[in-house]
């Protein structure tokens, strides 16, 4: 034997009689716990703040008192989240909470329509058939009742390398469009406010801040006159009962 074979058969011999003695080999005894670890007194115990619950407040109690300018409103902003419109909505949210406190702003995902989400769906399963067949494609064709492969499958077979990246970009490329919206809608209280399917492009921070403050402005309206008109009506009625109370 030379000094290599030596050295690999005496290795694993070293290794394995290695493990044996730290096997049956007793454990080492641990260090009594007083020499490696101080105990530090506990913190001086601070006086225990007991809460009432009837009288604490809500944050909706807190923000109605301190009167936020769009409390009790809610914008709802519906993007594409496949298409990297994340950021956009984030400042668009930030910007109306900097300008209307109390107003509640929600962001969710736009969904493309059901045909694209279905197609979508479909992608990956022709993706994977494709590479299965270009792989194995020799074992599949008889299985299908073919007694030779066709020969446009030799053409891919060529090129194996080539048909599977081709495939699989492909595929990435079609499934991320299919899964796109495009949409940026914003509404207020429910009703649209701006579409961006309609208008082709984003809002402005400005635009969409008077385009809220606009429906922010008629909601407060429209509410004022109903209030008003409640009113006027309780007030009516209490002249009509006491008119009638006069007469009896």
């Amino acid at each position: 034997m030379d000094r290599a074979q030596l050295l690999l058969l005496g290795l694993p011999l070293f290794l394995f009689c290695s493990d044996l003695i730290s096997l049956f080999s007793p454990p080492p005894q641990k260090p009594p716990h007083g020499h490696h670890h101080h105990h530090q007194p506990p913190p001086p115990s601070q006086p225990r703040t007991f809460v009432d619950p009837d009288n604490m407040e809500l944050p909706s109690e807190k923000s109605s008192r301190h009167g936020g300018v769009g409390l009790g409103n809610t914008v709802q902003i519906n993007f594409c989240a496949s298409c990297s419109y994340r950021g956009t909505a984030t400042n668009m949210r930030t910007m109306l909470l900097n300008q209307f406190p109390g107003l509640d702003v929600a962001l969710a995902n736009y969904p493309p329509p059901l045909p694209k989400r279905l197609l979508s769906k479909v992608v990956p399963v022709v993706q994977i058939g494709v590479i299965a067949v270009v792989v194995a494609g020799e074992q599949i064709f008889p299985m299908l009742g073919y007694v030779a492969p066709p020969p446009w499958y030799f053409n891919l077979r060529a090129n194996k390398f080539g048909t599977i990246a081709s495939t699989w970009l492909l595929g990435n490329t079609l499934q991320s469009f299919l899964q796109s919206s495009g949409a940026f809608e914003v509404y207020f209280n429910g009703d649209l406010v701006f579409s961006k399917l309609k208008e082709g492009r984003f809002p402005g921070e400005m635009e969409l801040k008077e385009l809220v403050g606009r429906k922010m402005a008629n909601a407060r309206l429209a509410d004022a006159i109903v209030n008003h008109m409640g009113k006027r009506h309780m007030l009516q009625e209490k002249d009509s009962s006491r008119l009638k109370q006069m007469d009896q």
